[in-house]
């Protein structure tokens, strides 16, 4: 190409750039949800939703919307998230529509899509967990692996673990640096020693204290105390340090409290656990003891409600993020209540 001909390319490359930058992004007013409705106390209170990098204020730089210019612009915005981290800062999505695992972290204004190589994507990411010096597990079930992303790398790199058929849930264990990993297929928990070798399993297939029929997400709560969402069970299981079970709550139905899709489970500093139901359109408020408080959202697109609502991730400050699968974006809740 001749230099006069490539100058003048340039040229209009940048004069579009310039023509289309982005203008300020103001934040929209955002409304004033609490749940319940007055004249109760409320208790959990609406705070944002995102679906974009720009949502953080992250905006393209310049030499990424000048390659844009040639090689068109690459969609940026959740899919279909099934999970959701938020840790020291960074914002982790897992998104299988988007075959990979989205990275925010608004403090370097940077983004990525993680994947598991140059041109290897991550079919199936629906687990995610955080370790003890910030390594990020994924679960992706399709390709039947676990997978850590280490702090600064943008590829996923597979973890030679045995015996996973259908991995799904994850949960970290700070203290003795195990891995517990949901193999859905094989109706069991499976409990993994730093070096990759298995441990334990907690469960077969059934429906006694103990036994799953096709667990899907897990949690440990400040205790070490593993919640195991039993999904065809409709019903939560707990388990101690050791895997002994504790206690069960939940039943099949379609009445306040009973599941019907149970997705996922989480609890806050309280000591309440929250399980996403993706047929109820909503996430269901219990106690310790498995009691029914409340039930959040319904099926819509507004803020605070729900289009099959998958995983949940309560952080700091009693932060609640819910992966509002359908709606194609997450929500961010925070329980204001206090102790019940």
């Amino acid at each position: 190409m001749a230099p006069g001909r490539l100058t003048a390319i340039l040229c209009a490359a940048l004069l579009a750039l310039a023509g289309c930058a982005p203008a300020e992004i103001k934040p929209e007013a955002q409304p004033h949800l609490v749940w319940p409705d007055v004249p109760n106390p409320p208790r959990i209170e609406y705070v944002r939703a995102f679906a974009r990098p720009d949502d953080f204020g992250i905006v393209k730089g310049f030499f990424q919307r000048l390659a844009e210019v040639f090689l068109g612009a690459a969609d940026q915005r959740l899919v279909r998230p099934m999970a959701v981290l938020a840790v020291n800062g960074h914002v982790y999505v897992a998104d299988p529509g988007a075959s990979g695992v989205h990275r925010f972290d608004p403090d370097a204004e940077s983004y990525e899509l993680i994947r598991a190589g140059e041109e290897a994507s991550l079919p199936s990411p629906v687990g995610l967990a955080s370790g003890s010096e910030g390594e990020i597990y994924v679960t992706d079930s399709d390709l039947a692996q676990v997978l850590v992303i280490r702090p600064g790398s943008k590829l996923a790199e597979a973890l030679p673990l045995p015996g996973l058929g259908q991995p799904t849930g994850i949960a970290f264990d700070s203290q003795r640096r195990r891995l517990f990993v949901a193999d859905t297929s094989a109706h069991r928990v499976n409990i993994y020693r730093p070096d990759a070798t298995l441990e334990a399993s907690i469960g077969q297939r059934g429906e006694g204290e103990g036994e799953f029929n096709f667990p899907t997400m897990l949690w440990r709560d400040a205790r070490g105390w593993l919640y195991v969402t039993d999904s065809l069970n409709f019903r939560i299981q707990v388990f101690d340090e050791q895997g002994r079970f504790v206690r069960k709550f939940g039943q099949a139905g379609d009445g306040a409290g009973d599941n019907v899709r149970p997705k996922s489970v989480a609890t806050d500093s309280f000591g309440h656990v929250y399980v996403v139901d993706g047929l109820h359109h909503a996430v269901q408020i219990f106690d310790a003891s498995g009691r029914y408080l409340l039930s959040v959202g319904s099926m819509g697109g507004g803020p605070g409600e729900f289009w099959l609502p998958t995983g949940i991730f309560i952080g700091a400050n009693d932060t609640l993020y819910i992966a509002d699968s359908y709606n194609q974006r997450i929500q961010v809740l925070r329980y204001i209540g206090g102790p019940t």
